[in-house]
C-alpha cells in the first residue's frame, strides 16, 4: 500500500485505512453533513463498512485513481473530515474532487486547506490539466470553499442529485492548471 501523505501547516491528508472505520462511520452519521450529501446516513457499521471497502481497496492499487484520504489535524490527529480525488485514465488528464468535514471543525478554513493541499497535488505531481466538483445550488459553505481556490462555476446541472429533501440542482466547477490561483494563506 502506498504510504501517501500531503502537510500543510495545520492538517494532513493520508489514504484511508481499514482502522479509520469508526470515525468515518461517525462523520457519515452526522446529520448537517449529511444535507447535500447523496450516499444518505448508513444504518450501521456494517453498511459503512460496504461503502468504505472499495475505497480502501483503491487506494491499495499500484496506480491509484480514486484517492480517498483521511484529514486530519497535525497537532492532536484528530480526523476531521474525508476528502475523495478521482484521477482520469486518459488523455483528459482530469481529476475530480469531494469532501465531507464533521460539522465541529466548519468556519476554520480546514476544508479550504484541505482543498488547496488536493489542488496541488494534482497539478503539481499528477500533472493534471483540469480539476472540477460539484456541490448543492443550495451548499453555500462548498459553494464558498470552492470559489475561495479559484475554482470558476461553470454552469448549473438541472435535478442531479437525489437528496433527502428532494431533487437538486448541482453547481459545476473547475479550475485549470493555467488559471490563476489565490494566494493561500495558512492560519
Amino acid at each position: 500500500m502506498q504510504q501517501l501523505q500531503l502537510f500543510s501547516d495545520r492538517l494532513s491528508l493520508r489514504l484511508i485505512q481499514e482502522n479509520d472505520l469508526e470515525v468515518i462511520h461517525q462523520l457519515h452519521s452526522i446529520p448537517e453533513t449529511d444535507r447535500f450529501n447523496a450516499l444518505g446516513i448508513p444504518k450501521d457499521l456494517d453498511e459503512t463498512k460496504k461503502i468504505i471497502l472499495p475505497w480502501i481497496m483503491e487506494n491499495k492499487q499500484e496506480e491509484i485513481r480514486n484517492y480517498t484520504f483521511a484529514v486530519e489535524l497535525n497537532n492532536d490527529q484528530s480526523f476531521i473530515g474525508l476528502f475523495g480525488f478521482k484521477t482520469s485514465r486518459n488523455q483528459y488528464q482530469r481529476g475530480e474532487v469531494w469532501f465531507k468535514t464533521d460539522v465541529a471543525f466548519w468556519g476554520k478554513g480546514y476544508t479550504t486547506e484541505a482543498l488547496n493541499l488536493v489542488l496541488d497535488f494534482g497539478f503539481n505531481e499528477l500533472k493534471l490539466h483540469r480539476i472540477q466538483a460539484g456541490c448543492a445550488v443550495d451548499n453555500i459553505a462548498s459553494v464558498k470553499v470552492l470559489e475561495k481556490v479559484g475554482m470558476i462555476r461553470e454552469g448549473r446541472g438541472r435535478q442531479i442529485l437525489p437528496l433527502k429533501t428532494g431533487w437538486s440542482d448541482n453547481f459545476e466547477y473547475s479550475i485549470l492548471e493555467s488559471d490563476k490561483r489565490p494566494l493561500f494563506l495558512k492560519k
